[in-house]
């Protein structure tokens, strides 16, 4: 090989290598570019699920603040069954008194 082949042949291996190393550099920082869009992103997701979380968690606190249990609404119930039942029981020995009245004051104007 003659110094000017090999000079040629030396020439086309460094341009060879240059456009590869410029292509490289292109795809490194657009892989680069997009990383900090993506960890921008990423951050910003990451807030909005802590925000999420805190807001769920002061629900479930509001809501076991505010709203009754099933066991607490089954002992009010009883306790309204239980008044209920005492007034319908109050209800019926009022009629039973009133049949009595009733029957004393027809047997008194009969004598």
């Amino acid at each position: 090989m003659t110094p000017e082949e090999i000079m040629k042949a030396v020439l086309f291996f460094l341009t060879v290598a240059g456009a590869g190393w410029g292509i490289w550099w292109k795809i490194d920082g657009r892989v680069k570019e997009s990383e900090k869009a993506s960890e921008t992103r990423i951050k910003t997701a990451e807030d909005k699920a802590d925000a999420a979380q805190k807001d769920l968690a002061a629900h479930k606190l509001h809501a076991a603040e505010i709203f009754a249990t099933k066991a607490g609404m089954h002992e009010q119930t009883s306790q309204l069954l239980r008044a209920i039942e005492g007034v319908g029981n109050r209800i019926d020995s009022m009629n039973e008194r009133l049949d009595r009245a009733f029957e004393r004051t027809t047997s008194r104007t009969t004598r």
